[in-house]
């Protein structure tokens, strides 16, 4: 009789560890480094792989260029399917709004403005012109 009362008991789970087991590092290690590195916070300040994550504890994912900040809604140290993991977060709607207009921005752009490789020709002319327009409308 005693068991089912451990397990409706809330229990404490690390921040990596519920990183991981809501699917958004394939390791636990790949989650301490990150969290190490400064890409999670908790609650607003730098993150610690050994904090133990509450209930309504909100956190900030930084994944390449985007940030998401999640609502932890349940606690979980065990990882399971996609569709359990998503059960476990949810993003706040701020969260969201702002990663849709960055992303129309950067459309809007071309998708050239954070260029991870060398230009190629075409690209060269057109920033050989955008530096010309510039630079003969300032003289």
């Amino acid at each position: 009789m005693s068991k089912p009362e451990k397990q409706s008991a809330p229990q404490a789970v690390r921040l990596d560890k519920w990183l991981w087991a809501a699917r958004f590092y394939k390791t636990r290690s790949l989650c301490k480094d990150a969290i190490d590195g400064g890409k999670v916070s908790y609650n607003g300040s730098k993150g610690k792989a050994s904090r133990n994550v509450e209930v309504g504890a909100l956190i900030g994912i930084r994944v390449g260029w985007d940030e998401k900040v999640l609502e932890i809604k349940a606690i979980s140290g065990q990882r399971r399917g996609a569709p359990e993991a998503q059960l476990l977060y949810e993003e706040t709607p701020e969260s969201i709004e702002k990663r849709e207009r960055k992303a129309l921005e950067h459309k809007s752009f071309g998708g050239r403005i954070m260029a991870d490789h060398k230009p190629n020709k075409k690209e060269r002319r057109d920033i050989k012109q955008l530096k010309n327009d510039i630079f003969s409308g300032s003289d």
